[in-house]
């Protein structure tokens, strides 16, 4: 749901910020006054392309922040997408922020976290979903289709999507196996040399403490390299402190033994240097522990230029086979067993294909199982669906025939994650014409209309279906599903008296379920409102300005009373006002 929009710089709009609600949100205003900026700046939020020509003159950047709550469903699916793209997600909120700059340049911001336009339009559909004259047909594609009739249906696509992933696995790895003979060929001896490459290096990863990482046999052979490397500096350096420390007439253990000695003296006469005269013995025995692991050391160090060469060729071709086949030793040593694996489905084809084959025929059935069961509830509802659709859509200044049509089709090459149907929404918007197509509908108000009648319908049964299944379960309708933001613009053009008020009720409707914004320029319409707005444009130091602000009381009448007798207002038309906005309130 839409907490707040927030403009700067943007047309001719300097700075404004709206608080919406839940429930029916009216944007009305004089023509011209900028009602259809806000849609327009709300659509750059959900992805929609940005030009500089709204930046507002002598400004050098617009910005278009919102604040949306999101919760349940659509909640988890905006955390999943913004997780899978690097960003955090905020508790229950999320705030959108894109800024425009001059030559067509901008950032994203999500969360205060820089981020892209793509990533709105990934969560946009979890969000909002605009219908204008423009936005509809966009936003009106196959998928769209589909999910509008699965909605209404309550179709689950979770089995049918998992049969489709497994089904499809088994027929990649069978193409992979039914490659063209020179092809087949080719991979064959490639592998091959892979796998003896890497077979012929004897590469060992060997066990270390329990708990502790695995010790590589490059990371061994360079410890050891270091060592032959430097035989004699380390030689050197270990004989030098084994006499400084052990051997020498000035030793460190001789003169701790000479010091001893007076500390005894001392101990004798004051036995307050019994403690130093422990401490000194420790570190005595210390010292000659160190001067024994010296001179064993010493003892086992070999210069051997051998060695050493026969090492440096080893980390040679360790690291060939590395830079080839993966980063690490490890990785390496799992590339050759799946080349192994390959080449032993490919050495064993034909079993190997008989027994993918016979897996292809059992997930072939289990998907065309699952994709028959969703068309027959796709096909039920659809019924259902277009008569409710027509009789909503009759009642919005349109003699229309509506028609869902599901086909299906079983061919393979058809087969998707979504199922075996493609959804189309025909209508006949005059008696006696061709049924075509809804997003070839010339007229967006008509097309407006008629996605606010299926809006209404869809929701009008995911509701019943949802109170159904609750009570069945004998479940309580507790926190339901979250809210979306359904816009409406140029929703009214073309009608009039008892059509505008059927939109009005099918608006309130709406909003039952759902947050809507609308802009209308119809007093019918206006007195519906939960929350009424109204957008003004003045003149002030030379240039026009547009505000936007909540109106309630007599603020309200006198916008409805306008809208009805035009800018000079009457007493009749404040009356007639009130006792709209009484009834429909």
């Amino acid at each position: 749901m839409l907490g707040e929009l927030r403009l700067e710089n943007y047309a001719v709009i300097d700075n404004v910020a709206i608080e919406f609600a839940a429930g029916l949100n009216l944007l009305t205003g004089e023509t011209g006054a900028g009602k259809s900026i806000l849609i327009d700046a709300l659509g750059l939020l959900l992805g929609d392309k940005a030009s500089s020509d709204v930046i507002r003159t002598g400004t050098e950047r617009a910005v278009v922040a919102a604040v949306f709550e999101t919760k349940g469903t659509e909640a988890r699916a905006v955390e999943a997408i913004l997780e899978a793209n690097g960003l955090d997600a905020d508790n229950d909120s999320l705030i959108l922020r894109r800024e425009i700059a001059a030559g067509g340049k901008g950032r994203v911001f999500i969360n205060n976290q820089p981020a892209t336009v793509a990533v709105l339009k990934q969560i946009a559909p979890h969000l909002a979903v605009i219908h204008a004259q423009n936005e509809s047909i966009a936003n009106f594609d196959a998928a769209a289709r589909r999910e509008l009739l699965d909605a209404y249906a309550g179709v689950e696509l979770d089995g049918v999507s998992g049969a489709f992933a497994r089904w499809k696995q088994i027929r990649e790895r069978i193409a992979e196996l039914e490659q063209d003979e020179q092809d087949r060929m080719r991979l064959l001896d490639l592998w091959k040399f892979q796998w003896r490459e890497i077979e012929e290096a004897h590469l060992r990863v060997s066990d270390s403490a329990k708990g502790s990482p695995q010790e590589q046999e490059d990371e061994q052979l360079e410890a050891e390299k270091r060592v032959l490397a430097n035989a004699e500096k380390i030689y050197g350096a270990a004989m030098n402190a084994f006499d400084l420390l052990y051997e020498g007439n000035a030793s460190t253990s001789s003169s701790l033994r000479a010091a001893q000695k007076h500390i005894e003296e001392l101990a004798r006469y004051d036995a307050k240097f019994q403690e130093a005269l422990t401490a000194l013995e420790s570190a005595r025995i210390s010292v000659e522990d160190v001067g024994t692991t010296l001179r064993d050391y010493v003892g086992g160090i070999q210069a051997s230029p051998e060695r050493l060469a026969e090492i440096e060729e080893r980390l040679a071709l360790l690291d060939r086979l590395k830079r080839k086949y993966g980063p690490t030793l490890e990785q390496t040593i799992a590339f050759g067993e799946e080349v192994q694996r390959k080449l032993s489905e490919m050495e064993n084809k034909d079993q190997t294909l008989v027994e993918l084959r016979a897996k292809l025929a059992l997930t072939g059935d289990e998907y065309r199982k699952a994709a028959r069961s969703v068309s027959r509830k796709r096909m039920d509802a659809a019924r259902r669906l277009e008569k409710l659709v027509e009789s909503e859509i009759n009642d919005l200044a349109m003699r229309a025939s509506f028609r869902v049509a599901v086909e299906e089709d079983e061919a393979e090459a058809k087969w998707s994650s979504s199922g075996i149907n493609e959804v189309s929404f025909l209508i006949a918007t005059n008696a006696g014409e061709t049924m075509r197509p809804l997003e070839q509908i010339a007229s967006g108000g008509e097309l407006a209309r008629v996605m606010l009648a299926l809006k209404a319908s869809v929701e009008a049964g995911a509701n019943s279906a949802t109170a159904n299944a609750m009570a069945n379960s004998g479940a309580k309708r507790k926190n339901a599903a979250a809210q979306r933001t359904l816009v409406f613009d140029e929703i009214d053009t073309g009608i009039g008296g008892r059509a505008a008020e059927a939109v009005g009720k099918k608006l309130k409707a709406l909003a039952k379920g759902n947050q809507v914004l609308c802009v209308t320029h119809l007093p019918q319409i206006a007195t519906f409102a939960d929350h009424h707005y109204v957008i003004e444009k003045r003149e002030a130091g030379g240039r026009a300005k547009t505000s936007v602000r909540q109106i309630t009381g007599e603020e309200r009448t006198e916008e409805v009373a306008r809208m009805l007798s035009g800018a000079k207002l009457t007493e009749t038309s404040r009356k007639h006002a009130e006792q709209m906005i009484r009834a429909n309130g």
